[in-house]
């Protein structure tokens, strides 16, 4: 989608970006797509807008805002499903979101699980118009909005899933198009919200915080006190103390690869092709079922299908493989040609 654009995807804080890199310049376009921004802390969000004033721009989409960024902003937000965690309540929450703009205004974007039924339900009208909505017990309710701010403006959304690789399926990669459209064109700065601030001011006082409650309390102040005399006395005096001789004890030797040659041999002096065969068989689908969460109790259709979509590898030679492997099974006997083929195919799907 930014193809024309320069991309920095953001391995510091935004805040440490900005006073580093940016300073009296511009950057463009500040994206951050999480289910909250809680290191996006009130010094660095203000110092964001202050480059927004001056004509930058943000897109924020976060299942929570912050209050320090709502009451700058001037909205509030509706959570209706802020307690659903479990994957069996959220698989229920099927959503029905829509454009305002009038080419795709009447186009409902259906998804089937994980939309949180969240809206900002006031905001400041003289500065914010809607961009979106999200469909609640039949009324429109507005989850994407675009509130200008200065020269500049900061787009906020509140479903972040939506831009997932499991919801942008089925052609609702157009809705996150349309939505990431309204930004200009211009670099981007992709926030992973990775790293907290080095150089924050708000950091700083919730580390001082704790010292400055104890300080505020006397009894808790001579606790602090004679708690630092005593860890100073302590090192001062068990420097003194001479240490004994440290044993060198040696490290237990490895003996898995001598094993292994062991059984190796073992099964290439009698011969048992079938036993290796069943052995690759089962370790293939305990892999599977772990790695990809897939039931391997009935490789049908739809489990080759799945298999297929979840390890990248392609329809035809995922079929081939469950084919063999059912084909064997089935077999009493099998050469070591047969066992040489299939943990070649083994091997091979898993570099995909």
């Amino acid at each position: 989608m930014f193809k024309d654009q320069e991309v920095t995807y953001l391995k510091e804080n935004i805040y440490d970006y900005l006073f580093h890199n940016v300073k009296d310049t511009t950057f463009g376009n500040y994206i951050c797509i999480k289910p909250n921004a809680y290191k996006l802390d009130e010094d660095g969000f203000d110092y964001l807008l202050s480059f927004i004033n001056k004509g930058d721009h943000a897109f924020l989409s976060l299942n929570y805002f912050s209050e320090h960024l709502s009451d700058t902003l001037q909205f509030t937000t509706t959570y209706l499903d802020e307690a659903i965690f479990s994957p069996e309540e959220l698989k229920q929450l099927k959503g029905e979101l829509y454009l305002e703009n009038t080419s795709f205004k009447h186009q409902p974007f259906l998804y089937d699980r994980n939309i949180r039924r969240t809206y900002f339900d006031s905001y400041d009208e003289n500065n914010t118009i809607v961009l979106g909505t999200i469909e609640i017990d039949g009324v429109k309710q507005p989850n994407f909005i675009k509130v200008y701010y200065g020269k500049g403006a900061i787009f906020l959304h509140s479903n972040p899933v939506v831009f997932t690789n499991y919801n942008m399926l089925n052609g609702n990669e157009n809705y996150v198009e349309n939505v990431l459209s309204y930004l200009p064109t211009e670099d981007i700065l992709w926030d992973p919200q990775i790293k907290s601030s080095n150089y924050s001011n708000s950091n700083e006082e919730d580390q001082e915080s704790i010292f400055k409650f104890f300080l505020q309390h006397p009894s808790l102040t001579w606790f602090l006190g004679v708690s630092f005399l005593g860890l100073t006395l302590f090192m001062l005096f068990n420097a003194r103390r001479k240490q004994r001789a440290i044993p060198i004890i040696k490290p237990l030797q490895n003996s898995t690869i001598e094993f292994a040659q062991t059984i190796s041999n073992l099964y290439l002096k009698e011969e048992d092709h079938k036993n290796l065969v069943d052995k690759k068989i089962a370790y293939f689908l305990e892999k599977i079922r772990e790695k990809y969460l897939i039931d391997t109790n009935n490789l049908n259709t739809q489990f080759i299908e799945n298999l297929a979509l979840k390890s990248n590898n392609d329809i035809q030679g995922t079929r081939y493989l469950i084919n063999t492997i059912i084909a064997l099974n089935k077999k009493t006997e099998c050469s070591k040609n047969e066992l040489l083929i299939l943990n070649k195919m083994i091997e091979n799907f898993f570099k995909k």
